[in-house]
């Protein structure tokens, strides 16, 4: 398929959201899939998240009957095993919570409601939304797994004239012109950005939160830092390999929309986001602290008092991986956020 020239960012977006999008049907993660995530790991991530959440209501920053909203669900095992959790330290909390899914595509949605129902059935009050906008809440504990790194990016890098080029795409090739839009020559400037991505829609994204609503805490963890490292880090998942995006002979048209694309995300770009909506407090930690942070060998302590040595250490072998420095525990990064 020939593609008419347009911006690096229309072209990701084609890539994973269009019609035949790479994330419009649901794709296998794990071992069968292109890339792991840390929910396909073990289901302590989320019960880690879920501790965190019970100690926010514990300490009163957010009230018992609050929506626990989880923002890109895939097939909504991270949000089960949220609830698992919760229901484990503190059941009585699934009565007064309500649980919601922001997810643009019904069909996904129809899976991640089937998932959920055969799971929990009506124990649990379960409401779908559509697109970020349309949440409107006296209170909400947020939480999103490796959703901005697909959100759609511009390519940017300054040549040897000192001249700001942007990406474009025409028939699946990347070429560079000078940058005529002023808003990014302005974003790049602000945080030093001379050759890698610009995250688009970031600002939108917390508006919305910041603007509809009144309380809330937002959890994310995702690939990044919090300064761009000026290079180019897109990068193309297929089948547990990874493709940099600039690779020599790399045919893009045939990875078109059949395989992931992701790039590191700037999590300063993030903050300054919610930050310019109105007053918060954050927290950036690598995962690994954050988890050991949320209580997950708290939770591990548990196991293995009430199931045993053997299941125990299975699951440690999991945890491990999830917190391990020279991997998913030093490469994620996770950013907590919350009005004030």
């Amino acid at each position: 398929m020939n593609l008419e020239k347009q911006k690096f960012s229309t072209y990701f977006n084609n890539w994973l959201y269009d019609n035949d999008g790479y994330y419009t049907n649901y794709k296998t993660i794990g071992k069968e899939g292109d890339f792991y995530t840390s929910v396909s790991t073990s289901s302590f991530f989320g019960g880690s998240i879920g501790k965190k959440i019970v100690d926010t209501i514990k300490n009163g920053s957010l009230k018992k009957d609050t929506t626990i909203l989880e923002v890109g669900s895939h097939h909504g095992y991270l949000l089960a095993d949220i609830i698992q959790f919760i229901y484990t330290l503190k059941p009585e909390l699934l009565s007064t919570l309500t649980f919601a899914i922001v997810e643009r595509f019904p069909q996904l949605q129809a899976q991640q409601k089937k998932y959920l129902e055969d799971s929990f059935g009506d124990a649990i009050k379960l409401e779908f939304y559509d697109d970020i906008s349309e949440v409107k809440l006296p209170s909400a504990f947020i939480v999103a797994n490796e959703i901005f790194d697909a959100f759609p990016c511009e390519l940017l890098f300054t040549n040897k004239e000192g001249i700001l080029q942007q990406g474009f795409v025409e028939n699946h090739k990347i070429a560079f012109e000078t940058c005529e839009d002023e808003n990014l020559k302005e974003i790049a400037s602000k945080y030093k950005v001379t050759k890698g991505e610009i995250g688009v829609g970031y600002e939108t994204f917390a508006k919305h939160i910041c603007n509809n609503i009144k309380k809330f805490e937002f959890i994310t963890f995702d690939y990044g830092e919090k300064y761009p490292r000026n290079d180019f880090s897109a990068r193309i998942y297929e089948e547990h390999k990874v493709y940099p995006l600039f690779e020599e002979n790399l045919e893009l048209d045939k990875l078109f929309a059949k395989t992931d694309i992701t790039y590191d995300v700037n999590f300063t770009h993030i903050i300054d986001s919610f930050e310019a909506c109105t007053k918060v407090e954050f927290v950036y930690q690598t995962q690994l602290q954050a988890l050991v942070d949320f209580g997950i060998i708290d939770l591990l302590e548990m196991l293995k008092d009430n199931a045993g040595e053997n299941v125990y250490l299975r699951e440690t072998q999991k945890v491990k991986t999830l917190l391990e420095p020279t991997g998913m525990g030093e490469r994620f990064k996770m950013l907590n956020i919350k009005n004030i």
